[in-house]
């Protein structure tokens, strides 16, 4: 049953032919009922036939309360109503107080009521009895019989034994079950084939993904597929395109990694090897090795870091973090750094809830910030501040450097795009996609005063969270 369930032909046949073939067991029991209705009542109209038949010779004897009631009944009277020698009849007539008159004396004798409402225009009632050890339907008529010398009222008991009903039901039970089962096939037939008919595009779709190449993610042209299944080819073709975007993402980053960290280590063995040759002295040397290890590490943490932005795009809804807390989180953190270099720092910060990861808002942070801190002279001014407005928060880090080259400008935001500000030329890259990520907006614009660049102002606005939501 469990292979049945996950099969949609499966679910289909059962969902239509479980209530088919239940009305087709109820038709049948109802149909069946209804003839063996119509064969009772049109036998019973025989059995009353038969105790007319038996009134039509009674008369009366004698005058007052000596009148009783005579039968000259011969059996070959009940003859013409038994059928082909397969029932027998019996009968039993009873006077005016009861007594017996004609017939089988052992008959059991009526004891019940007329029905308030009956089919015939005479006094009779039906019902089933037990006969010398047979079930036997037993009519019972109430007939007045009159004379010149008295009257009363008559019963008349006809029975009969029940072996051509139940041939005859036997065979309405036979027939209607040939027939219900004739209509069964061909409905069985019918829906087999609108259901295979049905789930062909299944298949056909189905097919097609099995031949399909392991590198192949196009959308599926679903132009003639049934309407129920658009939206699912829909759905699938949106699944695979994320599928490319992020298999893209991937061979790009390993790409770029692998061009990236060839030349720190192609400079890492060429430094090993003048220091084994003796060519500097052993302190330069690793001094040396030193600074390419750490250029190569900080490469390697921020193409990690580019890959992780992607895999919390991919992640969906971020929980809200005050942006102001973790940007004087950040800020003390590179304290260090911006006492080494004497510049005046300035930090002003309000309640910034926004719908993000905190590594994300942190490395946004960090990057803008170190990079600010790199690019400042020593003894510069550095201003961070954090604003809100109604739908809106913006970071602003104001640095008093050099500004940005015209020509380097166009391509801020390119991975490797460093120009000649110097580093990996992946701190802007990593922002940019954080900031896409976030739903905002980044832009650099040189500031400035007496006609000449004071600086550059490093600017991000984020949306707010819902109702400030935490």
């Amino acid at each position: 049953m469990k292979l049945v369930a996950r099969s949609l032909r499966g679910q289909l046949l059962i969902g239509i032919l479980a209530p088919l073939l239940i009305g087709i067991v109820v038709n049948t029991v109802s149909l069946y009922r209804q003839t063996l209705r119509a064969a009772d009542t049109a036998y019973d109209r025989t059995l009353l036939a038969s105790a007319k038949s038996i009134g039509e010779h009674l008369e009366v004897e004698g005058a007052g309360d000596d009148a009783r009631v005579r039968a000259s009944v011969p059996y070959s009277a009940l003859e013409a109503f038994e059928a082909d020698n397969r029932s027998r009849m019996y009968y039993k007539v009873s006077g005016f107080r009861g007594e017996m008159v004609s017939g089988f004396e052992d008959l059991p004798t009526w004891r019940g009521r007329l029905p308030d409402k009956g089919l015939y225009a005479a006094l009779v009632d039906f019902y089933d009895d037990e006969y010398r050890g047979q079930p036997v339907r037993v009519a019972v008529l109430l007939q007045p019989v009159a004379s010149p010398q008295g009257r009363g009222m008559s019963t008349i008991q006809v029975a009969e034994t029940l072996e051509l009903r139940q041939t005859l039901a036997r065979r309405l039970l036979v027939d209607t079950l040939w027939r219900q089962a004739a209509l069964l096939v061909v409905l069985v037939g019918a829906v087999l084939w609108a259901v295979q008919r049905a789930t062909r595009p299944v298949r056909s779709l189905s097919a097609e993904l099995r031949e399909r190449a392991e590198s192949d993610l196009s959308p599926i042209a679903g132009a003639d597929a049934p309407r129920e299944l658009q939206p699912l080819l829909d759905a699938f073709n949106q699944v695979m395109a994320r599928l490319a975007h992020l298999l893209e993402h991937q061979k790009r980053f390993v790409r770029d990694t692998a061009h990236q960290l060839r030349t720190p280590l192609a400079v890492l063995k060429t430094q090993v090897q003048s220091a084994l040759r003796g060519d500097l002295e052993p302190a330069q040397a690793l001094r040396e090795i030193e600074h390419t290890v750490e250029r190569a590490t900080q490469l390697a943490n921020q193409m990690l870091a580019l890959a992780k932005v992607e895999q919390l795009r991919q992640q969906g809804d971020a929980p809200v973090a005050d942006w102001a807390v973790i940007a004087r989180a950040v800020a003390l953190d590179l304290g260090a750094l911006i006492a080494e270099r004497a510049l005046d720092f300035e930090i002003a910060t309000a309640p910034a809830p926004v719908r993000a990861h905190d590594w994300a808002l942190r490395e946004l942070t960090r990057n803008l910030l170190h990079n600010a801190i790199r690019h400042c002279p020593e003894g510069g001014a550095l201003a961070m501040r954090l604003v809100c407005d109604a739908s809106t928060a913006a970071l602003t880090i104001a640095d008093s450097g050099p500004g940005v080259e015209p020509e380097l400008r166009k391509r801020l935001f390119q991975p490797f795009a460093a120009g000649e500000r110097g580093g990996s030329g992946l701190g802007l890259a990593i922002c940019g996609e954080i900031v896409r990520t976030l739903g905002g907006t980044i832009s650099l614009d040189d500031r400035v005063a007496a006609g000449r660049i004071a600086g550059l102002d490093a600017t991000v606005r984020v949306p707010l969270a819902d109702n400030h939501g935490t």
